[in-house]
């Protein structure tokens, strides 16, 4: 029988309704989270407290990493097809005037894609209704109980209170997440000192329209104190990202006013720019804070629930991205594959430093980007933008806010250098065509990559957890006869001994035998199967 990621049970009594995950939050971490474990096989619930998507543009674009994590599925295409303009002159730091070259990272995408994130959660939703799933909306977590056997919570919704239980619960419910609360997880970091909003307005006057420059050409400063960043949306609209005197001291929850946004304009912009409408509009602060411990038992946290910082640098939805990439397929290889739970202590040991590292470069850039200071504060911002004028200076910051150099350490000091590295994109010969590697990787299986033609023998007990292809690649491109690729991108094996020790470690052990639930149909996601590559 065929299970989707909404199909629920209810509990013999029917007031309890089971799933093997609980998903809490439907954003971009949640969503992404969802829909890999749909693909999996794996049932889920989603709750989510609103009572429709966020249609604020609010995260203003995917960086090359996450572009090459929705291409592994298939949704880069249709992400592209939505974005604004992708035609951004390279990445930024602090938004000084140089460009970071992506492209010294060997990506197909080397360059920011500018796509509102409700655009994306439009793709993300899409996907998980195509693979059976749904969000259950307006329903407001209130109670949260665990065991050893799995986690029970209260959600009200339209119709009331009702109890799900779920194995595993994940919360990706935002920066003021109610099961951290619930949880009483420790969230400790820095509070806000610098209180901003972003809108998307209509305007009235002449703004510019064109998305193809540096985004160091739109930030804006007064004397005054104030700071803008305008940016064209799709439909006549503008985001305005800002702070200044009057933002500065406003209540979190306090509306933005036609009149506040009028005076930034006024201070920061050369058009005579006015407000005809402000459509949407939310206040954030600098805070920056970070979970000491992503897994509780059996309650973990992904995206803003797990971390929160400046949004200067465009990371944080990206970050939530990929922290789901990173858990969904761990969590469904427990479930389905009988892989060790400890599997799930490497989600927090990977993604944890990653975060942190976010948490440093945003609280630097935060004092970089404003407005200009008594102190040095200009004589610093000249002497960074000499720094990243340097190639090796370039690319190292290029690496980081890309998300490009993401590494996950290596077991020992001896391993092969590939381990831990992402797969890059190659153009593999297979059968007498040629196949990018994303392709094969669609399916969300771990991939084993025979560039020789060996046999591989090691490998045959795991035939119905991955996906085994036979290729070609062009000489020089990937040092390493072969390599076993994890779901998420990232190489865990590449030759030599240790094959079957690798395979249990990430997919099971050898007997557990093939999934027990099924895994999506290729041809319903974009792609070719694996059968179609199966060596």
């Amino acid at each position: 029988m065929n299970t989707h990621v909404a199909d629920i049970t209810a509990g013999a009594d029917g007031s309890t309704e089971s799933a093997e995950v609980i998903v809490v939050g439907a954003g971009g971490a949640g969503l992404t989270l969802a829909a890999e474990l749909a693909l999996a096989g794996v049932r889920a619930v989603v709750l989510d407290r609103l009572p429709g998507r966020n249609l604020q543009s609010r995260a203003g674009a995917i960086q090359p990493r996450t572009a090459e994590l929705l291409d592994l599925r298939g949704l880069l295409d249709g992400a592209m097809e939505r974005s604004i303009d992708y035609r951004l002159l390279g990445g930024h730091f602090a938004g000084l005037p140089v460009p970071l070259d992506y492209a010294a990272w060997d990506t197909r995408y080397p360059y920011p894609v500018l796509l509102p994130q409700d655009q994306l959660e439009a793709v993300l939703e899409d996907r998980l209704t195509v693979l059976g799933g749904h969000v259950l909306r307006e329903h407001r977590l209130t109670d949260l109980r665990q065991d050893a056997d799995g986690v029970t919570v209260t959600a009200v919704g339209p119709a009331g209170p009702r109890s799900y239980r779920g194995r595993y619960l994940v919360a990706c419910d935002g920066a003021h997440s109610s099961v951290r609360k619930l949880v009483g997880a420790a969230f400790p970091g820095q509070a806000g000192t610098v209180r901003c909003a972003t809108a998307d307005l209509v305007l009235t006057g002449c703004a510019d329209q064109s998305t193809t420059g540096h985004i160091s050409t739109r930030i804006r400063t007064s004397p005054q104190g104030h700071f803008a960043m305008l940016t064209p949306l799709a439909n006549g609209l503008h985001k305005l990202i800002f702070s200044g005197p009057r933002t500065a001291f406003a209540e979190r929850d306090a509306p933005v006013t036609v009149e506040e946004v009028r005076e930034v304009l006024r201070a920061t912009q050369d058009t005579e720019l006015d407000v005809a409408e402000i459509r949407y509009a939310s206040r954030f602060s600098d805070a920056s804070r970070q979970l000491e411990h992503y897994r509780h038992g059996r309650v973990l946290f992904a995206g803003d629930a797990a971390h929160i910082h400046s949004p200067a640098g465009g990371q944080g939805l990206n970050l939530g991205v990929q922290d789901a990439f990173n858990l969904g397929w761990k969590l469904a290889g427990v479930l389905r594959d009988g892989t060790d739970e400890q599997v799930l202590d490497t989600y927090h040991a990977e993604r944890h430093p990653v975060a942190a590292r976010v948490l440093t470069l945003t609280r630097a850039q935060g004092v970089i980007i404003g407005p200009a200071r008594d102190g040095g504060l200009a004589e610093l911002r000249d002497v960074l933008t000499d720094l990243l004028r340097l190639p090796e200076a370039n690319r190292h910051m290029a690496g980081a806010m890309s998300g490009l150099d993401l590494h996950h350490p290596a077991p020992d000091a001896a391993a092969h250098p590939l381990l831990g590295l992402r797969m890059p994109d190659l153009d593999l010969h297979v059968d007498g065509g040629t196949v990018r590697y994303a392709e094969l990787a669609r399916t969300g299986r771990g991939v084993l990559l025979d560039l020789t033609g060996a046999p591989l023998t090691a490998a045959d007990p795991w035939n119905g957890r991955i996906t085994r292809v036979r290729a070609r690649a062009e000489a020089g491109a990937i040092d390493a006869d072969a390599v076993l690729v994890r779901p998420d991108g990232h190489i865990c094996w590449a030759g030599g001994a240790g094959l079957s020790e690798t395979l249990t470690r990430w997919f099971g052990p050898a007997e557990a035998g093939p999934r027990t639930g099924p895994r999506r149909a290729a041809a319903a996601v974009g792609g070719p199967g694996p059968e179609a590559y199966r060596a």
